[in-house]
């Protein structure tokens, strides 16, 4: 136990410094490297238990990692996330079991866990504090990230994977499988009387996992919602009402615009850098592309660029490779290029382009 401790808190550190030399940090770097800088002081409180008191003391882990958790998803979900002192009230939890483990001494052992002693209050108000955390603290978390994989179509034209945080579901739904084998090992133990190490080793390096996975896609990660340069869409008009020439004379202008700019060609077109070019706020675009153009804004930009291609591929002169052109005309990778076209068209592009060559 006591290794796994002195790795975790190396791993930690080690962690959170390679996130903080990323060239453009975000504020969810600073919030991972912050995050993980705390990790380090948990496996070292550890560690120190074994050496001071000889056993560990209890442990307020989920109470740190799952605040925490929730703040990074937010960070990385919603583009209006700021960084309040405010915040710092969500790991009250985890210091005041955290101090209070050391003031009253109070140690891990899951046969006195329900003993009837001075202490019995503490553990109790302190498996009560962490079955809680996990409950709110990890739905919150993965309604955020569903909610916003559910939302992609509506706001890029190009879903990468460090868009989709497809890496993050998985995290959430292993922590969560992680979190429910714990509370039934524990849960187990506590009423067969047992006085064994295994959950508290069971905890710690699946701990230890995680920052595994979170030092690497951390580093990885990029922001997802970049604010354009041009001026924000006033709030004023979010509640407004869209009627058939509103939404007509929309409509006209996202043509309009299409046609004469081709910002389709750009790989990060989002919907919030064609809101403040076309000066009309998101959720006025998203209604007209599904009621007026019947199509959503990843559907209607790569139709667009389907379009481009199809024409780069018809023309005899073009002596571009076929990937060549799909990076040409807005796509971002292969992968998506064949996919899309192939949605759209029922042919690959080298099907497509055999096609007008007649073989």
């Amino acid at each position: 136990m006591e290794t796994i401790a002195w790795v975790g808190f190396s791993q930690s550190l080690f962690a959170a410094l390679l996130i903080m030399t990323k060239k453009e940090r975000t504020v969810s770097d600073k919030l991972l490297s912050g995050w993980l800088c705390l990790l380090a002081v948990e496996f070292l409180t550890c560690a120190l238990d074994y050496i001071i008191f000889g056993k560990p003391l209890l442990s307020s882990s989920y109470l740190l990692f799952n605040p925490a958790f929730y703040l990074y998803v937010s960070s990385l979900t919603d583009k209006n996330f700021h960084l309040k002192y405010i915040q710092l009230l969500h790991l009250l939890p985890f210091l005041f079991f955290e101090i209070g483990a050391y003031v009253i001494k109070e140690t891990i052992s899951v046969r006195s866990f329900l003993h009837a002693d001075n202490t019995l209050g503490f553990r109790l108000a302190f498996g009560l504090a962490t079955f809680a955390s996990f409950v709110v603290y990890n739905s919150l978390s993965l309604i955020r990230v569903t909610r916003h994989r559910r939302n992609l179509k509506n706001e890029f034209s190009t879903i990468e994977n460090y868009i989709s945080l497809g890496w993050l579901l998985f995290i959430i739904v292993f922590y969560n499988v992680y979190c429910v084998a714990s509370f039934i090992l524990g849960g187990t133990s506590i009423f067969q009387g047992s006085d064994m190490r295994l959950p508290h080793i069971f905890n710690y390096s699946a701990l230890l996992f995680m920052v595994y996975a979170f030092g690497f896609y951390g580093l990885w990660q990029k922001p997802i919602y970049i604010k354009p340069a041009t001026e924000e869409i006033s709030g004023r008009y979010l509640k407004s009402v869209l009627g058939a020439r509103k939404k007509k004379e929309i409509k006209n202008k996202i043509l309009s615009y299409f046609e004469a700019s081709g910002p389709y060609l750009k790989s990060d077109l989002s919907m919030d850098i064609l809101s403040s070019e076309l000066k009309v706020p998101k959720h006025q675009l998203t209604e007209v592309l599904s009621t007026e153009i019947g199509s959503n804004f990843f559907q209607f930009v790569n139709g667009y660029r389907v379009e481009a291609v199809k024409t780069m591929l018809a023309d005899k002169k073009n002596k571009y490779s076929i990937e060549a052109i799909g990076y040409e005309c807005g796509f971002n990778s292969k992968s998506t290029f064949f996919t899309v076209f192939k949605n759209l068209t029922g042919q690959t592009p080298q099907e497509f382009k055999n096609s007008l060559n007649g073989r």
